[in-house]
């Protein structure tokens, strides 16, 4: 009998540890090297943070993330049952940051995408759908490039990377999968992700979808984040929560 209590004491013990790493406010800080990074650029900041779901974003983060050049929503900053007050008060906690970027993730089409975007822009957001936004300094020039949801059909990376001006591009997307459209001529040096939710329940390497960290691919940098949010149940396990400060060097 003691065994069985044991066993439930230990059950228990599990889901809290789970909801806990669902609900981490952490901020993962990272350099990463460009090679194409124009010297105006040099320590430029981009926070990060993808999947927000249900969530309220927490003032530790915008506290521990202090001022960015830009941030960057990378989709699902809504799912089904969100009400715009809440996507009213994150979008304006992320602009205490920095100027704020969204991507389009599958989940934002949950609820009334034509509010979603009224609610976003409104906050003073910029919605990159299939676009793109040159960011200057001195004579210096960078691209960021967002497209649309891959899983629903909706990206065109072509169309996303039309009158770029720079050979230095940063692509957001919602899901990882776009990686495998880039191609050398496309002059992408690094592409933000999440979406998968690091698999969100791992046990060991095991998980159902791509773990989250950073891949050094062919032609480029590839970032998957575990997100912020959880979907379905406010559960994580060996994919905790997680938001990003990213700093670029040349």
């Amino acid at each position: 009998m003691i065994f069985f209590y044991l066993f439930i004491i230990a059950g228990i013990g599990l889901l809290l540890y789970m909801y806990i790493e669902a609900h981490r406010n952490r901020v993962i800080h990272d350099s990463i090297k460009i090679d194409k990074l124009p010297k105006s650029f040099e320590n430029f900041k981009i926070f990060f943070i993808s999947d927000v779901h249900k969530r309220v974003i927490s003032e530790k983060i915008i506290q521990e993330s202090e001022k960015a050049d830009l941030v960057v929503i990378g989709g699902d900053l809504v799912e089904k049952g969100v009400s715009m007050k809440k996507v009213e008060d994150n979008i304006k906690r992320l602009s205490a940051i920095g100027p704020v970027y969204f991507v389009w993730g599958n989940n934002d089409y949950d609820v009334d995408t034509k509010q979603l975007a009224s609610t976003i822009e409104n906050e003073g957001a910029t919605i990159l759908d299939n676009a793109n936004f040159s960011i200057k300094r001195n004579d210096d020039v960078i691209d960021l490039v967002g497209v649309n949801d891959t899983s629903l059909g909706f990206a065109s990376l072509e169309d996303a990377l039309k009158e770029c001006e720079s050979s230095c591009r940063i692509l957001i997307s919602h899901n990882p999968d776009i990686s495998k459209r880039i191609s050398s001529a496309d002059n992408i040096q690094l592409v933000l992700t999440g979406h998968t939710h690091g698999g969100q329940i791992r046990i060991g390497p095991l998980g159902i979808a791509k773990r989250g960290g950073w891949y050094h691919e062919l032609t480029h940098i590839l970032l998957v984040s575990n997100g912020y949010g959880a979907t379905h149940l406010p559960l994580r396990l060996c994919a905790p929560s997680q938001t990003h400060l990213i700093t670029l060097t040349r």
